[in-house]
């Protein structure tokens, strides 16, 4: 019996597990087995691996080839194996080893080229953890595995494995690209100068900006809350290049990684017909849902009444604790969300009762029965609540633009920097995710806005969470206008920004 070694890396989730890939060429007939729990995109990795040998040249084995993947119970899915695979039959053919430090990914075309697959960053950082490790990629996937800061080698063909194993072979063809450039991106698309009016909103954004708060926009169609939304990612704070790596790896996890690491916080806005498995994650093999894709960013949901109920109350645990896990027969995978919600939705079903109450449709009764649809605690765990009516004619007839997202940038810098140096110390990053407990012990309001706490809390208006996000506002109210603690002010605008006015 030959025996050839080789390593390999399987993205469970946005995980990366190490694969221990062994081939052994026994007497017999001709075969290629594959065993250890491979999914059919793995299992057909043994038809492109035999055409690739044969565009590289090389002289496939003519004994039985039997692969193991292991740990054999683990299920491996992707066609990542394929070069571990076949670098794994080379060595096994030859005196050649390769080295247990070298982890091989890559998808084989059937002209012997070697291309890339998803999940190749979630991958290398999970390598990166373990010293002297040494990771080899696709030609055109170098770039995205460089920011793991680890070793790593670029593949562009096949026949470079056999030449260095001292195997017959063909010669590799030449590199097809040039060399890429290293993108860092910070540029936005929308900018707040664009808007006009809606001064009520631009201030709940900014609030909702410097604190890291869910944000709900109710008013009629057409009325700018899908262009107010898409302004928020360009006042928020740039990420740190940690923050970047971590959510390139989510994209990268799903096959949307374009090879630039982006500074400006993502964007994730997904259909109001999005079953729960696209919007938290899931699937046979879980992969990253859409609040994962708006990690360290804003969850964007349109017509929100219009999303499955089921689907938003399945929103409500990621919400509060910043990740979801997903279970299933064989494993559970932890997807990070620490996303904002901004919310949009219409007043009733024909969406014209701000606006003109007489041409209207809806009966009180369906007006209510719309909003139920989200449900009383989806819309508890929102921080503010404002409604949008549209421009009035005076406003129209304005020429000047609003104010800058560079300006409302600056003022939500200023507040977190202040809000950082203040939550120093604890595990929150925002003033949206601070306890109760520590607000309780960090919080000193002037008596007219302790007795409103009380009564609000007394008689039910509010509930314990309702309160606690009050607070929550209050704070962020404070840093924006650099206050060393809630004034009433900022209390009763608080209370002012959770109403949603119906």
């Amino acid at each position: 019996m030959k025996l050839g070694i080789a390593q390999a890396i399987s993205v469970v989730g946005v995980e990366g597990h190490a694969v221990r890939i062994e081939v052994a060429l026994l007497r017999g007939l001709p075969a290629f087995t594959i065993v250890g729990l491979p999914d059919a995109a793995v299992s057909e990795s043994r038809e492109r691996i035999r055409a690739a040998f044969a565009a590289a040249g090389i002289g496939f084995p003519t004994e039985r080839v039997t692969v193991n993947l292991s740990p054999a119970d683990t299920p491996k899915s992707g066609t990542g194996f394929d070069l571990g695979i076949a670098v794994a039959i080379i060595a096994a053919m030859s005196s050649w080893r390769a080295d247990d430090n070298v982890v091989w990914i890559g998808e084989l075309g059937l002209d012997g080229s070697v291309r890339p697959v998803r999940g190749i960053l979630p991958a290398a950082l999970s390598l990166a953890k373990t010293p002297g490790a040494h990771l080899v990629v696709p030609y055109a996937s170098r770039e995205e595995a460089s920011f793991a800061q680890i070793d790593v080698s670029a593949l562009w063909h096949l026949s470079e494995v056999a030449q260095d194993a001292g195997i017959a072979c063909a010669p590799a063809p030449d590199i097809a690209d040039a060399e890429p450039t290293r993108h860092v991106e910070s540029a936005v698309s929308c900018d707040f100068e664009d808007v006009r009016g809606q001064e009520e909103a631009r201030r709940a954004l900014e609030i909702s900006a410097a604190g890291g708060h869910h944000l709900l926009m109710t008013g009629s169609a057409g009325i700018g809350k899908s262009m107010l939304a898409s302004c928020l990612p360009g006042i928020l704070p740039c990420l740190s290049l940690a923050q970047a790596v971590e959510v390139a790896s989510i994209a990268s996890a799903v096959g949307e990684f374009d090879g630039h690491l982006s500074l400006v916080p993502p964007l994730s806005s997904p259909h109001h017909t999005a079953s729960a498995a696209a919007l938290i994650g899931g699937g046979t093999v879980p992969r990253p849902g859409a609040i994962s894709r708006a990690h360290h960013g804003v969850l964007y949901l349109d017509e929100l009444p219009e999303f499955s109920r089921s689907v938003l109350q399945a929103l409500r645990q990621p919400m509060e604790e910043g990740h979801i896990d997903i279970h299933r027969a064989r494993h559970s995978v932890r997807f990070p969300s620490e996303f904002q919600l901004i919310g949009a939705a219409n007043p009733c079903r024909c969406g014209m009762f701000y606006e003109d109450s007489l041409q209207c449709t809806c009966s009180p009764r369906e007006r209510r029965d719309y909003f139920r649809r989200i449900g009383g605690p989806m819309i508890d765990r929102f921080d503010l609540s404002i409604v949008l009516h549209r421009l009035s004619r005076a406003e129209l007839a304005e020429h000047v633009g609003g104010e800058p997202s560079r300006i409302v940038a600056q003022r939500v810098a200023c507040a977190h920097e202040r809000m950082l140096a203040r939550l120093e110390g604890t595990a929150w990053a925002n003033n949206a995710q601070a306890s109760t407990a520590w607000l309780r012990k960090n919080t000193t309001l002037p008596e007219r806005a302790s007795d409103r706490m009380n009564n609000v809390l007394a008689t039910g208006q509010l509930s314990m969470r309702g309160v606690t996000k009050v607070l929550r506002v209050a704070w962020t109210l404070a840093d924006l206008a650099g206050r060393d603690a809630p004034a009433e002010a900022d209390v009763d605008e608080a209370f002012a920004l959770r109403g949603r006015g119906v």
